[in-house]
């Protein structure tokens, strides 16, 4: 018969910790937003790789900490949801706009809404985590594609329709990879997710002139996950169609 677990103040003011370091994702998310005020697009995207080291980190922590039973009252996962949403779609957009990135006009501003509003929509679902650890449609990395646009100087009207079709992304049902979470090959994700990483620091300390080969490292990585997603995906699909029926034989 497993023991109860013992609640301890220790782990208690650990999980309080725990809970201060997602929320201190919040004020990156001003910082990326006063940066891209100032319009010091590298500035911003530094404050992106730290909150993005923070959310990947934060729920391992919690987990070993196993906040929800020592915070019960708490809703950690709530608290990640604001967080997520403030860092990797709101001041991403922020930083597109203010940076001259999107469309000018009405175009530009419906563009910039777009993600906003999916974003609302896939954080309000039940089922935007699955219950076999991935993110169901496009997992509003709007951070990424912030990134992507000012390292690689990308056009108005390119950045204008990768917004538009990742938007439309997010409401179709394709799994994509949970890094941290996701078994299937989950040592290899995490290794490569760390690559990428390293690489997003690197291309920023070679901005304005980032080097072709880590471009390459890194836009790997992307094809690396959109190819897992999609395989993972076609699979767990084909288990869960339905077996034509055998005909037993006199």
């Amino acid at each position: 018969m497993q023991e109860p677990f013992a609640v301890s103040t220790r782990l208690r003011l650990a999980g309080l910790a725990l809970h201060a370091y997602t929320a201190s994702g919040s004020v990156l998310a001003l910082l990326i937003v006063i940066a891209a005020i100032d319009g010091d697009a590298v500035r911003a995207l530094w404050l992106g790789l730290a909150a993005l080291i923070i959310d990947g980190t934060d729920g391992m922590i919690a987990r070993r900490l196993r906040v929800k039973e020592t915070i019960p009252w708490f809703d950690g996962a709530r608290l990640d949801d604001i967080v997520d949403y403030l860092t990797y779609a709101f001041a991403p957009i922020v930083l597109l706009w203010t940076g001259d990135y999107l469309p000018e006009g009405a175009i530009g501003a419906v563009l910039a809404a777009l993600p906003l509003l999916a974003s609302s929509y896939q954080f309000c679902r039940v089922d935007a985590k699955t219950d076999d650890h991935f993110f169901l449609g496009f997992p509003s990395y709007w951070n990424v594609v912030a990134f992507y646009v000012v390292i690689l100087s990308l056009s108005p009207t390119v950045t204008g329709i990768i917004l538009a079709v990742c938007s439309v992304l997010v409401f179709v049902p394709v799994k994509y990879v949970y890094p941290s979470r996701t078994k299937a090959f989950r040592s290899l994700n995490l290794l490569t997710t760390c690559v990428w990483l390293i690489a997003y620091a690197v291309l920023l300390t070679q901005m304005p002139d980032p080097s072709t080969v880590v471009v390459v490292i890194s836009l790997a990585y992307l094809a690396y996950y959109a190819g897992l997603s999609l395989y993972l995906t076609a699979k767990a699909s084909r288990k869960s169609e339905p077996q034509p029926a055998t005909v037993a034989s006199d």
